[in-house]
């Protein structure tokens, strides 16, 4: 009796349409080759006998094998009534879970099974811009949004919503946060400045929790949090406060429309930033040869980057050492 309970719980425990598939093929091929037996002159193979099964089950009908005795004939009529009641949950249970699936994947419950992606944190003005960027630098990158405030997904194209905490592992690795490129956390416009950054730091420790060789950016809004979110790994740290306050101050300064120029910066013009290593051709040149050389490559060079320490624009004079890395504008 135990074991008998056990069967029936397994059996259970499969998908109603696998089990219904599985029932439906039994009576086909049951009838089929019962049919086969009952009238072998007219179905001279059990395959024959398989396809009117098949074909009379289905409701389709041709009617190029039929029955002629009575045995057949009520062969057929128990297989109809057995048969057509499975078809029909068949198929409506194959329906019912198509559109169960294209609910959770607008509702962010399905899992991303792809490599090599980024995984953008926060949905807002920023992270829209964002991915139409990427899209236009990177086409076949894909995104991978994680949000707890969408009710259901953007619909974007090579954007996979997931709906969660980000500071949740059970999210994170719906995300496939172990096979990802990068990491993009955005700060929470829904909440202040101060409980922004904190929040932000946290999911920063469950990323480098999970994958502590994942490249994470972080975006700040306070100075006082800047030290905690190096702490917690951040490799790169974008300060919102200080961009904004600088471009600001420079449109106020230059007074002659530089906004202009500013949009000129998104990787989607085609000018983008990089930082490049400093080639041995390069070493103990000065700033100014450096530059010279650079612009035969159609790269600008903004400053030099030494350890921690950046210059931009630094004087032409300034020798280039070994370990450097060049700060060029180019496209």
């Amino acid at each position: 009796m135990a074991k008998t309970n056990k069967i029936i719980t397994q059996w259970l425990r499969w998908p109603i349409h696998y089990r219904i598939t599985l029932v439906v093929l039994l009576i086909i091929l049951t009838s089929g080759e019962i049919i086969a037996l009952v009238e072998p002159n007219e179905f001279p193979t059990t395959f024959d006998g398989i396809w009117w099964a098949l074909v009379t089950v289905s409701t389709v009908g041709f009617g190029d094998y039929v029955p002629e005795t009575y045995i057949g004939r009520g062969v057929a009529m128990i297989m109809i009534l057995a048969g057509a009641s499975f078809v029909t949950a068949y198929f409506a249970s194959i329906s019912a879970a198509a559109i169960k699936k294209q609910h959770n994947y607008l509702e962010g419950r399905v899992t991303f099974k792809g490599t090599d992606h980024v995984v953008l944190i926060g949905w807002n003005e920023k992270a829209n811009e964002m991915i139409d960027s990427l899209r236009i630098v990177k086409p076949y990158k894909q995104i991978v949004l994680i949000d707890d405030s969408l009710t259901e997904s953007p619909l974007i194209e090579n954007v996979h919503f997931i709906r969660g905490n980000p500071a949740n592992d059970q999210t994170l690795h719906k995300a496939n946060i172990l096979k990802a490129d990068a990491a993009i956390i955005t700060a929470d416009q829904h909440k202040n400045e101060h409980d922004a950054d904190m929040h932000s730091i946290l999911i920063l420790l469950s990323l480098k929790g999970v994958n502590p060789k994942l490249y994470c950016v972080i975006e700040l809004l306070t100075e006082q949090q800047f030290n905690n979110a190096s702490r917690a790994g951040a490799d790169e740290i974008i300060k919102t406060y200080k961009l904004t306050s600088h471009f600001i101050m420079s449109s106020y300064l230059a007074k002659n429309g530089l906004s202009q120029f500013y949009s000129e910066l998104n990787p989607a013009s085609g000018n983008l930033f990089q930082v490049l290593p400093v080639t041995n051709a390069f070493i103990g040149k000065t700033f100014k040869e450096a530059s010279h050389q650079l612009l035969e490559d159609e790269s600008i060079l903004i400053g030099i980057k030494r350890g921690e320490e950046t210059k931009v624009n630094p004087p032409l004079s300034y020798v280039i050492e070994n370990n450097d890395a060049f700060i060029v504008f180019t496209h």
